[in-house]
This record gives structure tokens, sequence and C-alpha cells, in this order.
């Protein structure tokens, strides 16, 4: 059989010991993995270098590249209400795909090859990630003080996941996304739900990030924003919730009882001095964990193999447990795991029939030697400049760190336009 591509002498995290496979790769599908000699229209040299299954960006907003570095060591609400929020609100259709370009190329660079995104303007960052070829699960972030207050941003929520979900071979597919406890009114998120279910769609939402939002919802409804989520039946369907900071063990319960799928974030928890999620415990109690960036303006990179490393480090150090989160918990976390957690199946592994979203690290740096275990080789001591060659659904999106779909030097160009636009307008 000839295959489409072949990754001749790869290798990989699992046996991890040289062995060089092969990998055939037939359309968006892994054919073959194995050590035997395989023909295929495109051979691409894989010697020296690690193959691991694309990173998956289980939560961000990829248009906020254009807020990056703009406001800054701030606390999280003083941030949004101050800073974010009056300089979103100029925002326009452009600007946002542009500013998704620019986060999608930073991430193809960095070898993540699906991303979960929730912000405005979606058919731009749909449109964005079918002419790049990236693999994206997008929602409208959905705001609303009643149904009524609500129901535009409801509707065009509804007329993404019409148009979009299931689009380009089934490489981008569409969720939900009411943005918080504190945006969205109970009655507000019921008509979301409702809707939802009767699409047959998910939900991403922000839920008990920090400990004001916990505190403040306790207070006003009597309960924890994930009770509360539970009591509206957010949870009866399927639900990807980002941070999950602050959540006790009554919190995890639920969770684990519904299957509700936390996107962790660390970096940006961190910097926004949001606090550290219990992310060992969740583990422990089967939860399904991914791994986010959130927003370049809040983290600032969207760099998943820093988040997969600083999980592997934070659980350590909040657990007082040296063996928790191993390293190839990790590299789970930052691929099928987060694959389950944005809900695609046949995402994540380097396997036959899974999606061939592939991303080779050139070995040759002295941080890749002695090669005692590529796993922890990849985890702890890899960087992201090693990224040599990505594939998403047997598409080349990087060959030799370049671009083979989006053309950087324009991208930056017009994001530059843009934000002058935008802050002109501000004056």
């Amino acid at each position: 059989m000839v295959y489409d591509i072949v990754l001749q002498n790869v290798e990989l995290t699992d046996p991890g010991d040289g062995t060089l496979f092969n990998i055939g790769i037939n359309g968006s599908t892994i054919g073959y993995v194995g050590t035997e000699p395989v023909a295929g229209r495109e051979v691409i040299d894989g010697r020296n270098h690690l193959a691991v299954p694309g990173w998956v960006n289980a939560h961000t907003h990829v248009a906020m590249t254009l807020f990056r570095s703009y406001a800054d060591d701030m606390a999280l609400m003083d941030w949004l209400q101050n800073r974010i929020w009056p300089l979103e609100a100029r925002l326009d259709g452009r600007a946002v795909y542009w500013g998704s370009l620019l986060g999608i190329a930073e991430m193809i660079r960095t070898g993540t090859t699906c991303f979960a995104d929730m912000y405005f303007f979606m058919e731009e960052t749909a449109k964005a990630a079918a002419d790049s070829g990236i693999r994206a699960v997008l929602s409208r972030g959905l705001t609303g003080s009643s149904v009524a207050d609500g129901a535009a941003r409801l509707e065009e929520n509804t007329q993404l996941y019409k148009t979009w979900n299931g689009a380009q071979n089934g490489r981008i597919t569409v969720m939900f996304g009411p943005h918080a406890p504190y945006t969205c009114s109970p009655d507000y998120l019921k008509s979301v739900i409702a809707r939802a279910r009767e699409l047959g769609a998910e939900i991403h939402m922000h839920l008990s990030e920090t400990a004001g939002e916990v505190a403040d919802c306790r207070k006003q409804y009597g309960k924890s924003p994930i009770a509360l989520m539970e009591e509206l039946g957010m949870f009866d369907g399927g639900t990807l919730a980002a941070h999950c900071v602050h959540v006790d063990e009554e919190d995890m319960d639920i969770m684990a009882r519904h299957q509700v799928r936390v996107a962790h974030n660390p970096q940006s928890n961190l910097k926004l001095a949001s606090g550290i999620a219990p992310v060992a415990r969740m583990l422990e109690k089967g939860i399904t964990v991914g791994l986010g960036t959130d927003g370049a303006s809040s983290n600032n990179n969207l760099d998943m193999l820093e988040e997969v490393r600083l999980a592997a480090m934070l659980a350590k150090t909040q657990s007082g447990d040296p063996k928790a989160v191993p390293a190839s918990q990790a590299l789970a976390m930052g691929t099928w795991m987060g694959a389950e957690a944005v809900g695609l199946k046949n995402l994540g592994k380097l396997e036959v029939g899974q999606k061939a979203d592939v991303v080779l690290y050139n070995m040759a740096s002295p941080a890749w030697y002695p090669r005692h275990d590529r796993t922890s080789l990849l985890v702890y001591a890899g960087s992201s400049a090693d990224v040599d060659t990505v594939l998403v659904d047997g598409n080349i999106l990087l060959r030799k760190g370049e671009l083979t779909t989006i053309d950087l030097e324009k991208v930056t160009a017009e994001v530059g336009q843009c934000l002058k636009e935008m802050t002109a307008s501000a004056e």
C-alpha cells in the first residue's frame, strides 16, 4: 500500500527507547504505525525527531493576541472591567480575523493542532481556522442579564453552530459559550442550555476561576458555581468547564458524577493570582482534565508545552507529592485528554484510526541529551523552538519550521493596522 504521507524513522514516547518507527497517513487519518518500511507519495525524513500527537489547547480566546502586553500585573476583575472590556467594545470582525490568524500562527509554530475558543465575531475566527488548516472547537462568548438582554448573542451562537459545526471535513466544531456565572443570569443560562440541547450541542463556560467569583455566587444563590450549574441542568449535556480553580470536594463529586470535563489553565491562573486548581485530586476522582493557555493577554503566549510542564510541577507543589502528575500524565493532559475535554474523538494518540494531527520535534539541541526517557525530555526539557513539522488532518501546516498556510508578515501588518484604528477610535 502507498500512503499519502510517510513520517519515516521517527522516535516515539512509547516505547521511548530509540526504536525507529514509520507512520503512514492516508487522507486525514493515521493508517500505519510500525517498524516495517512503507511507501508514501511524500516521505518526510524523521530521523532524530520525536513524533508526538499535536497539543490540544482546551481553552483560549485566540483573538486576544491583539491585547498581548496591553495590560499586565492586574487583578482579574480590574483587568477585565477597566482595561480589556473597554477595548473589546471597539473590536470588529476584521480585527478578530487577523488577531485569530496571528494566534493560530503562534499555536501551529509551537505544536498546537487544535484549540477550543470562546470570543466575539466567531464567524471570523472560524474563517481563520478554515484558512489556516488548524482544528478548532468554537463558541460565541455569551452574556446576558436576562433572556431578552442576551437573546441576540444566543442567536449568533446558534447561527455559528448551524453554519460551522462539522465544517471543513469535521475539522471545525461548535459549542455554546456562556461566559461565566457573574455575566449570565440563571434565566439566561436556562435559555442557553435549552438551545444547546435542542441542537445537540455542548457547552463551554468559565467556572470557579477566582475565590471572589465563588464567594459572590454563594452569597447571591446560596451555592457554589458548580452546584448552581448542576441545579440549572447544564451538566445533563456535555460541559467543558474552564479553570475550576476554587472547587471543593462536593464540587468535584458533582463534576465527576456528571462527567464534566475541565480545561486547566495553570499559567494564566498564576499570572492573575487566581490560584492553583486541585488537578491531582480531580484526576483521582476520574475527572477528565485537559490543558489550556487562556488568552494571550493573560498568559502571555499560546505555548502549550509550557502549560504541560507547569501543570506537572504545580500539581507536585500543591499536593506535596513529587509523584503527582508525572510527565506521562501531563503529556496525556495536553493531548488525548485535551481532545476528550473539548468533545472530540479519535484524536490525541499516534495510533491507527486516529486523526493525523502530528508534531515532529527536532532533538538536535543539547537539552535532548542524554536520552534516558523521551517523555521526560519532552515535558521537562524540550522547547517549542524545537518544533519542526506540524500536520493537522493529514495536511502539512509547518515544514522545517516554516508556516505553509499563513503569510506571517501579512498577518502582523494587518494586526498592526487594526490596532492603530482601534486605539485611534478611543482617543
